[in-house]
């Protein structure tokens, strides 16, 4: 039941999810270490074994222990987040060398600070990349 514990929130799974991945994939199975023949634990088994766990305040020191072996064993547990990004063209700056020197050193060039409308398109947090074609040799 404690791998159950572990692939709920790694595959972000409701009981019943869970209940039918159990059922219906043999690489959860395999993980279980359950045989074909076996009896699967149903949605209400897991939700009990859990409410009864977080109840007698056991959750935190199982996992506690789990850690600790998975430390010992020299892995890091960490959880995942995926972020997706997508990357949009923006207009080019045109900014001189002496306006980017002042960008990076967080002042605004003397030039613009008069015309706050022209400021105002110039983004000044912005780090500069290069295309790998257009690299300077």
């Amino acid at each position: 039941m404690l791998k159950i514990l572990v692939i709920r929130p790694l595959n972000n799974l409701s009981d019943e999810r869970t209940e039918y991945l159990i059922n219906d994939r043999l690489s959860f199975m395999r993980f279980l270490g359950l045989g074909l023949s076996d009896r699967m634990p149903g949605a209400k088994t897991v939700w009990l074994f859990r409410e009864r766990l977080t109840q007698a305040s056991g959750i935190e020191r199982l996992f506690d222990r789990f850690d600790a072996s998975l430390h010992n064993a020299g892995y890091l547990p960490m959880s995942v987040q995926i972020l997706d990004a997508t990357l949009v063209p923006a207009p080019k700056q045109r900014n001189t060398n002496a306006e980017k020197n002042d960008f990076r050193e967080g002042r605004i060039p003397q030039e613009l600070q008069d015309k706050p409308a022209k400021l105002s398109y110039k983004d000044r947090h912005t780090r500069w990349t290069l295309k790998f074609t257009k690299a300077k040799r």
